[in-house]
């Protein structure tokens, strides 16, 4: 599990491609601090395992499945990317529960800035927009944050300085693609309550 607060913005060094899949080499000098095989680290809000680890880089494999399903597929030697380790157990959830599951892609459509923050607008798959609500959480790209606006099929949020500095979404621009991942709480709600009204017919 994650939480969205992004520890690092690193840097893919090498793709190869095996076919039905692709082995990224990515460096990062804080996230593989005590690395070991089998660990897991969120690539731009994917959960990926470590299959190799040497000094400040470590390999993932990626299968097509989720190329497919995020932004991972865009990603080229020298792309940056946001790297956060799992929490602890009794750690601060600084953001919210991300469980590095990607639900679907967006696209940056707007950027406005202002002097002391930005706003940024994405598209949203129609299939995501119920679970998206105001003021309620979203994972973009494995940063947590806040939902300013949502319509039916876009959302806002409004990123401060230190999201823009250390993070890809300040350097991203209009066309860009984005990995989403929508308040599992609010998937799990829409289930117990489909339970429920089944239940009662």
């Amino acid at each position: 599990m994650f939480t969205g607060i992004v520890e690092e913005l690193g840097e893919v060094t090498a793709v190869e491609d095996l076919g039905d899949a692709c082995r990224f080499r990515l460096r990062g000098p804080v996230v593989t601090e005590g690395a070991r095989h089998g660990d897991s680290i969120a690539v731009n809000g994917v959960c990926l395992t470590v299959v190799e680890h040497e000094g400040a880089e470590f390999t993932a494999d990626v299968m097509a499945e989720t190329l497919v399903r995020s932004s991972l597929r865009t990603l080229t030697a020298g792309s940056r990317v946001n790297l956060e380790r799992p929490t602890a157990v009794g750690a601060r959830l600084g953001g919210h529960i991300v469980q590095g599951h990607v639900d679907g892609t967006g696209e940056v459509l707007e950027r406005k800035p202002s002097e002391n923050w930005e706003i940024v607008k994405v598209s949203l798959p129609a299939e995501l927009s119920r679970y998206v609500v105001e003021k309620g959480s979203i994972t973009v790209d494995g940063i947590s944050l806040t939902v300013v606006d949502a319509g039916p099929d876009y959302f806002t949020v409004s990123l401060i300085p230190t999201t823009l500095d250390l993070t890809t979404l300040g350097h991203k621009q209009p066309g860009d693609p984005v990995n989403l991942e929508v308040d599992i709480v609010a998937k799990y709600v829409e289930r117990l309550l489909a339970s429920t009204q089944g239940a009662g017919r």
